[in-house]
């Protein structure tokens, strides 16, 4: 857009008035060089106003004239659908209701292939169906769990923890984080009330995403390395659940450093979660985790993506296996790989990547905040816009 080139140039002019190079910008206000040199060619935002004041602090000059070259610029509102009913399920008193009134118990065999089956749908992102799903089966289970005998309880209580985590994990993706981390709270609940102690670290690896979702990264940080810590010696011993775990921890960290322009720290990440997958290896999606080295890759592709290193993530992404990872990452994946071309001004190259991911995960991509803004963003440098660019953006309300 034309406001991200007109504060390029000002930040740029305003550089070279202060002889500063690149690279010594950088260093002054934390970024990388690829990030100044993208922000400055007016190809990358500054989406937070705390960076802008370091920049306008750094540069010597008046926030107010670099905020003028920067504004807010208003998001489509338009609900998900899904999202409301969603939130409703979380909302019903269905522990209450299961505590004063018993009913009969449904069979564990009868229960578990529809948990199952949520997860299916939220990895798909087919959240009214979810919804639907949901809506039945959570009251189900919260009586179930409180009306069966002793020693079937602990196991109705897992399938409870899971089916709230599949809520927490579609309504954190559908931009929720409030509801989202009731639900994973609940998730944790139940799973402690199923003495599972790997069962809580999922939970807490959901509760990871909705802290992402809501840029509080240093929560991110406190809750996967405090979990991480706690599962260390089970990952020690061997036992591959914690060790996909830890793993799935390990590359929240890695994003979340990502996100704070902390590129060595990232990376380090990274490095430490590659040799945990090397020994998980493939094929294993351990409490839906799909941790091993191809998650390892995608997220590579996320960190390059975030610290402004755009050819390394288009060469990691043209090399990772996609076939062993669901829908929602391998969308993902092409949703990241989209971001990289736009870094480097290739439009053509971008949308390709978005439909990709549309024909994957369409619910998904048409409801993403991070696709439209995206999809924005190539409508201001391609003029005039293709026909498969127009029509995209017409999809994803761009």
């Amino acid at each position: 857009m034309e406001y991200q080139r007109a504060l390029g140039r000002r930040i740029a002019q305003e550089r070279k008035r202060r002889g500063l190079s690149q690279a010594e910008l950088a260093r002054l206000v934390d970024r990388s060089v690829a990030w100044i040199s993208q922000v400055e060619r007016g190809v990358r935002k500054v989406d937070r106003m705390s960076v802008l004041e370091k920049v306008a602090e750094t540069l010597d000059v008046p926030l107010s004239e670099l905020a003028a070259e920067a504004p807010v610029v208003a998001a489509t509102n338009e609900e998900t659908p899904g999202t409301a009913g969603l939130r409703l399920v979380l909302s019903g008193a269905h522990s209450l209701q299961a505590m004063l009134h018993t009913t009969p118990v449904p069979a564990i065999d009868q229960l578990k292939p529809r948990v199952d089956h949520a997860w299916e749908l939220t990895h798909q992102s087919r959240y009214v169906e979810l919804t639907e799903l949901l809506r039945g089966l959570v009251p189900i289970l919260e009586s179930a769990a409180r009306s069966a005998p002793a020693g079937q309880q602990a196991e109705v209580f897992e399938l409870l923890s899971v089916a709230y985590q599949t809520c927490s994990a579609s309504l954190a993706k559908l931009g929720e984080p409030e509801a989202a981390w009731i639900a994973a709270d609940r998730a944790i609940s139940a799973a402690e009330r199923a003495g599972s102690p790997l069962l809580m670290a999922a939970g807490a690896f959901r509760l990871g995403f909705v802290f992402l979702g809501a840029r509080h990264f240093d929560q991110v940080e406190e809750t996967a390395r405090t979990t991480a810590e706690a599962l260390w010696f089970l990952t020690d011993q061997g036992n591959v659940e914690a060790m996909s775990l830890w793993g799935g921890l390990t590359l929240q960290r890695a994003v979340a450093a990502s996100r704070l322009n902390q590129a060595d720290v990232a990376y380090e990440h990274l490095s430490r979660a590659r040799e945990m997958a090397a020994r998980v290896g493939e094929g294993r999606n351990d409490y839906n985790t799909e941790f091993g080295p191809a998650n390892v890759a995608l997220h590579e592709v996320a960190v390059a993506v975030e610290v402004g290193d755009a050819g390394h993530a288009l060469r990691v992404g043209a090399a990772v296996d996609t076939t062993s990872l669901s829908a929602e990452r391998r969308a993902r994946l092409a949703v990241d790989l989209a971001r990289a071309h736009a870094q480097r001004r290739q439009v053509d190259e971008a949308v390709a990547a978005l439909l990709e991911a549309e024909a994957v995960t369409p619910e998904q991509i048409r409801n993403h905040r991070v696709v439209r803004q995206l999809v924005s963003d190539l409508l201001s440098m391609q003029d005039p816009a293709s026909s498969e660019l127009r029509e995209l953006a017409e999809r994803v309300g761009a």
